[in-house]
């Protein structure tokens, strides 16, 4: 089935091209739906919101990069829901034509961050490192000119979509590389009261003094964990802080109630954009 005959309730959407390592978490997570890719991460939003996709797998952050920059600022406008999260072991491949050699290979692309991660096996190689916008994007490249001094540093599934052979596995330098993805939806499906869940939050204080250290008071007092906790800015001033906060506990148990309860009092807005099961992936890298 072509992705524009797909059934839309049977489609997850994902920003990159063919053998991205999203398109790698959608089939992990959902491997009986098809993989819609968009060219951008608004483009993978829209096709949830309009109907195009049942669910969107959005990478959020990076062991080693750090936060994806643009999701915060598109998921208050989105109006979609985060429904689930997935961890995605990063695991770069050394992607070349049938007749390259690993002493051959001169030429080297991929996204900045995966060259960044693999200096070792490029400075052993002595070659040329040439960033591309994505790592699936470099692979085609590379298998579209089939020249055998060149290589791109990709997933195994980007070498099994564009028929690359892998010359070397597992090339990065740190080992752990791992991406969190969070999975979106249309409408909001929170977990039975018993699954241990994650809540995820956006909100802004009042312009007062120590409005976000009295916000935030109530969930220490009420023993709720805060895992993550961001800032960034939302207007051309730098004067408007919004915060995106992820807390461990089901939205409906009490402690949480009373502690959103008192950090609304400090609010001049809030709103849950989920409530989901926490990833397996926490208690066994704990």
């Amino acid at each position: 089935m072509t992705k524009d005959m797909a059934d839309p309730a049977n489609t997850v959407a994902f920003q990159g091209v063919p053998g991205a390592y999203s398109q790698q978490a959608c089939r992990e997570v959902f491997p009986e739906m098809t993989a819609l890719p968009c060219e951008t991460f608004e483009d993978a939003f829209a096709a949830v919101k309009e109907g195009r996709a049942d669910r969107a797998m959005i990478p959020i952050e990076n062991s080693l990069g750090g936060r994806v920059a643009d999701i915060h600022h598109l998921l208050p406008e989105s109006g979609l829901y985060i429904v689930g999260e997935h961890f995605q072991p990063v695991r770069h491949q050394l992607l070349a034509p049938a007749d390259a050699r690993l002493t051959g290979i001169k030429r080297i692309y991929s996204h900045v961050q995966g060259l960044s991660q693999c200096r070792a096996l490029i400075r052993e190689l002595g070659a040329e490192a040439i960033p591309r916008a994505d790592t699936a994007g470099a692979a085609a490249e590379v298998a579209e000119r089939n020249d055998p001094e060149e290589a791109a540093i990709a997933s195994a599934l980007a070498g099994e979509i564009y028929g690359l052979q892998t010359l070397r596995e597992r090339i990065e330098d740190k080992l752990g590389n791992t991406t969190r993805f969070i999975i979106l939806s249309r409408t909001r499906i929170d977990p039975d009261l018993t699954v241990p869940s994650i809540t995820s939050i956006i909100f802004r204080v009042r312009s007062t003094p120590a409005a976000l250290y009295k916000s935030l008071g109530g969930f220490a007092t009420n023993g709720v964990n805060v895992l993550k906790l961001e800032s960034y800015m939302t207007d051309m001033s730098f004067t408007v802080a919004q915060f995106y906060a992820e807390l461990e506990g089901h939205v409906a148990a009490r402690n949480m109630d009373i502690a959103l309860g008192e950090l609304q009092f400090f609010s001049t807005m809030l709103k849950v954009i989920g409530v989901y099961p926490q990833s397996p992936w926490r208690e066994s890298n704990h």
